[in-house]
């Protein structure tokens, strides 16, 4: 969907929108599970620089839900990720910020995106929505443990038959005072 800003000069643009799995492109390593619901609205929002000029600022305000399928950080088996959340964003037109002086940015300040042209596209922001939703690294469940550094076998479904790592001898002393520590802690 194309929000354009002749269009939202006449009236605010409520949307309510279904994207089915493959839709939209998350990368590699995030699969959509099902539909995407986006649901909100957009409006022009007319910004004054200066005595002369206006600037046309669209405001998206909403919120996505999904299920994601991501790669558990330890041992790379599937896991199930639902994401919902809400957003408010601001989008200038490109350049319109160019040429003015370094200043130090507000976090208010720091919210705002650019659109270049007569709008911008939902697909985009839903995009960005959903990807800064996830969190930064999933895991299968607590007490995963991963894969063998050796042979790459899942230890939570299999043993391994890889040697224990030997110790590192240069350790031991640090190994010593922490062993005393835990027999000083339990008296």
């Amino acid at each position: 969907m194309f929000i354009e800003i002749h269009q939202l000069e006449l009236h605010p643009l409520d949307f309510e929108e279904e994207y089915p799995a493959g839709t939209i492109d998350f990368g590699p390593d995030v699969t959509q599970r099902g539909s995407l619901q986006a649901a909100g609205r957009a409006e022009l929002i007319e910004e004054h620089h200066g005595k002369h000029q206006k600037i046309k600022d669209i405001r998206l305000k909403g919120e996505v839900a999904t299920g994601l399928e991501l790669a558990c950080a330890r041992c790379l088996e599937p896991v199930v990720q639902q994401v919902a959340r809400s957003f408010d964003l601001l989008y200038r037109p490109l350049g319109v910020d160019a040429g003015q002086k370094e200043l130090s940015v507000t976090t208010t300040e720091a919210e705002v995106s650019y659109y270049q042209g007569e709008g911008l596209l939902l697909e985009d922001a839903v995009r960005e929505q959903v990807l800064l939703a996830l969190p930064l690294k999933v895991i299968c469940r607590e007490d995963c443990r991963g894969l063998c550094p050796h042979c790459g076998k899942n230890l939570n479904t299999e043993r391994c038959s890889c040697a224990e790592p030997v110790e590192d001898p240069r350790w031991s002393a640090l190994k010593e005072i922490r062993n005393k520590l835990n027999a000083d802690t339990k008296n």
